[in-house]
């Protein structure tokens, strides 16, 4: 049987997204019922989360002595490990530590995927692919998800054996993955030294941007459902499973959609989109209409596969790895900041966030206009010869 490069991508996603899905719609309810967070130490520990992601950059480092494959195997390994420990200590501390363990694991996995995609898709394929690899996420988020329904509202399992569960059996299926796929090589040789490129520089600042904007949703917008609106955790897992259901039937039809209308308009659609999003957040005073709004929230994210498509599309081959460290570097450097900072601005007025967050999606839409129609070296923007290529 002949495994191919993408297939293992899809299985790393499927496993990632399966673990994650446990962690992720589980966390606000853990942390609010087993050790009573306010915004200030749920923003604390997302602050301690994208830590990792901030030194992202020096997955280069280890590259020098591991083959990208086996890193992203090993990280994910350790993902899995820190969520399967989620569940037993119950206390800030506890959740601040195995948080960052958990955290590592995630960002050094997600940098390595990012960069082995990059490599091993050929250009003209690699928007409908990570669609497909967001219709495999939303499986995996599904069955984890379907999990969470068996284990804690059928079989009434506490939180603790569900986070061991579902971890130790990502653990089990990346062992797996480790033998049953060999080692590919490489179509080319990696930059093995941290680099930043001047015509890099708009997709620097639309990571930038993407960072600080996702962390109001991810944090913010989901705390809201349960602190203002009180969710329970069968409701808050309803919305996650609206929200891959959508994914998993449409995404691969999305990112063909993205190869052909170009990542200009596409990105312009989204930023729109969430600008509109976000001030609603901030006026939202229904349940109902909440829940709508975190729905179409979410379904814009399908679209950021146009960020990773222009980079392709603008990258010499041999800079991909060290520029995915860089770029998620650069993404987390809001991200470490911002859930703490809006953390205490959530305490004197929420709505303040969202209105935050409509600033820096207005920011990103018109980082959005200056792309290219046809990115490629020396076509990074519209004014290209503002970018030289060194």
């Amino acid at each position: 049987m002949n495994l191919s490069r993408p297939q293992l991508l899809l299985v790393m996603t499927f496993v990632m997204s399966l673990v994650f899905a446990v962690w992720q719609v589980l966390l606000n309810n853990f942390v609010v019922e087993a050790a009573a967070f306010t915004g200030k130490e749920i923003g604390m520990l997302q602050s301690l989360r994208e830590i990792p992601g901030f030194l992202a950059f020096t997955s280069i480092l280890v590259l020098l002595v591991i083959k990208e494959q086996r890193f992203a195997l090993a990280a994910l390994l350790l993902m899995c490990i820190g969520v399967a420990a989620t569940g037993w200590f119950p206390s800030a501390l506890g959740l601040y530590c195995t948080t960052v363990l958990m955290s590592i694991g995630f960002h050094y996995y997600e940098t390595c995927n990012q960069s082995l995609t990059l490599q091993w898709l050929p250009k003209h394929q690699t928007a409908q692919f990570l669609g497909q690899a967001l219709s495999v996420k939303a499986a995996g988020a599904l069955l984890g998800y379907g999990s969470i329904w068996l284990l804690m509202t059928a079989l009434d399992w506490p939180y603790a054996w569900v986070y061991s569960t579902v971890g130790g059996l990502g653990a089990l299926l990346v062992v797996a993955a480790w033998w049953a796929f060999p080692q590919f090589q490489q179509h080319h040789q990696q930059q093995r030294k941290l680099l930043l490129r001047r015509r890099y520089s708009l997709y620097y600042l639309l990571t930038f941007l993407s960072g600080a904007r996702r962390q109001i949703f991810m944090v913010f917008a989901a705390f809201m459902m349960v602190e203002k609106f009180g969710y329970s955790v069968s409701e808050i897992t309803a919305l996650f499973l609206i929200n891959y259901l959508f994914n998993l039937m449409f995404a691969k039809k999305i990112g063909g959609w993205i190869g052909q209308i170009g990542e200009r308009r596409t990105l312009i659609i989204e930023y729109l989109g969430l600008i509109l999003v976000f001030v609603s957040y901030a006026a939202v005073e229904h349940p109902t209409v909440a829940a709508g709004l975190y729905v179409v929230d979410h379904l814009f994210f399908a679209l950021a596969i146009a960020v990773k498509t222009y980079f392709q599309k603008i990258a010499d081959p041999d800079e991909i790895a060290s520029t995915a460290g860089i770029s998620f570097t650069i993404n987390h450097i809001a991200a470490v900041i911002i859930p703490a900072l809006l953390g205490l601005v959530w305490l004197h007025s929420p709505a303040l966030v969202f209105y935050i967050g409509a600033g820096i999606a207005l920011c990103s839409l018109l980082a959005a206009m200056s792309l290219p129609a046809l990115p490629a070296p020396g076509n990074e923007t519209r004014w290209g010869a503002l970018f030289p290529s060194r």
